[in-house]
């Protein structure tokens, strides 16, 4: 997993005016397979038909008393918030729920590490999108200093045994890991830093993944490489264009379920050349 680097000498994120490198790199940065982004027109209409299977699924999901947790995980920046909020837009929020938690309370910290997350468990007939996860520890917590190696590597052989408690008790888990090139990732630091909307996004860990990106290459490389497994697997996502990010989670989840009222017909096969699994396609997407 690499990327071909811009001089961050030439980069201030306090500066109103974007490097016109990162610019003309952002989308065919990481290796990124189009030229261009998705037309917004061809966009809406494909959202529009997958988010009214999205309908359908928690429906069915409720009448069958099954559960569904979906991790969203990633490079900070690559549109993780984004894509949880077109999953859940039309869906009934008692039953489609976000978790973001927050830094753990000194009393979490004195618990086992996976508990704050058992405790978010859907229950019968609910979906539960996790922003952010268990996984924190995998990444930003040892790149950032706030964890050891030696608890890193205890985490990453734990983490396949959690999971398979999880999906042996019946739980439908997907684990998403979105992954964006640098160029792009610096340009949406460089948006949110100057949009007053968004400001409030940028954080001091941010800051310093903009300098550390090839540590996060590396403890995501390690992570996906140690706890991908069988029974549950992470499906990555080339997502320096969100609109084919979003629309290829959407159909991954949904042809990967059977649910009342399916209709086949509206959902396409992930196009191969973003969404794919495993070690190996995170490789080769840069």
């Amino acid at each position: 997993m690499s990327s071909r680097k811009f001089d961050l000498s030439e980069f201030d994120l306090d500066d109103p005016r974007l490097p016109g490198e990162i610019a003309e790199r952002a989308l065919n940065s990481g290796n990124y397979p189009y030229d261009e982004r998705m037309k917004f027109k061809h966009y809406e209409r494909e959202l529009i038909r997958l988010q009214v299977e999205l309908v359908k699924l928690l429906s069915s999901l409720a009448a069958d008393g099954q559960r569904l947790v979906i991790v969203f995980e990633g490079r900070d920046a690559a549109g993780k918030g984004g894509t949880i909020r077109v999953v859940r837009e039309y869906l009934n929020p008692r039953q489609a729920r976000i978790v973001a938690l927050p830094k753990p309370t000194e009393k979490e910290r004195g618990e086992w590490y996976f508990q704050r997350y058992v405790s978010q468990m859907p229950t019968s007939g609910e979906m539960v999108l996790f922003d952010r996860s268990w996984y924190n520890r995998g990444v930003v917590e040892p790149v950032m200093g706030f964890w050891t190696a030696e608890e890193t590597t205890r985490f990453l052989g734990e983490a396949p045994d959690f999971e398979r408690m999880l999906v042996r008790d019946g739980i439908h888990l997907f684990k998403l890991w979105l992954t964006i090139g640098r160029e792009t990732q610096l340009k949406r630091f460089h948006d949110r830093r100057h949009d007053p909307l968004k400001v409030w996004k940028i954080s001091p860990v941010d800051r310093q993944a903009i300098h550390r990106f090839d540590e996060f290459t590396e403890a995501a490389d390690r992570m996906i490489a140690k706890t991908h497994s069988e029974h549950a697997p992470w499906i990555v996502v080339r997502a320096n264009d969100k609109r084919r990010a979003r629309i290829n989670v959407i159909r991954h989840v949904l042809v990967s379920i059977d649910y009342a009222g399916k209709d086949a017909s509206a959902i396409e096969a992930p196009d191969p050349q973003i969404l794919g699994f495993g070690p190996d396609f995170l490789q080769s997407a840069g």
